[in-house]
């Protein structure tokens, strides 16, 4: 069996790990009232429209 030649270091090893942590922009929709950015599945925040009904009032 293969034997590595020298220890990894820690940052090495760690910095490896955390290349899985990235963090990427979240997704926009527009919304359909208001033509807006607003993340998908969520009320919008600029008239509070959601799911073809007034959801919440602003």
């Amino acid at each position: 069996m293969a034997v590595p030649k020298k220890k990894t270091s820690k940052a090495k090893s760690r910095s490896r790990r955390a290349s899985a942590w990235t963090l990427d922009a979240p997704p926009r929709s527009v919304c359909p009232q208001c033509s807006s950015a607003k993340l998908p599945h969520v009320v919008c925040p600029s008239c509070g429209w959601y799911g073809g009904r007034q959801a919440i009032e602003v």
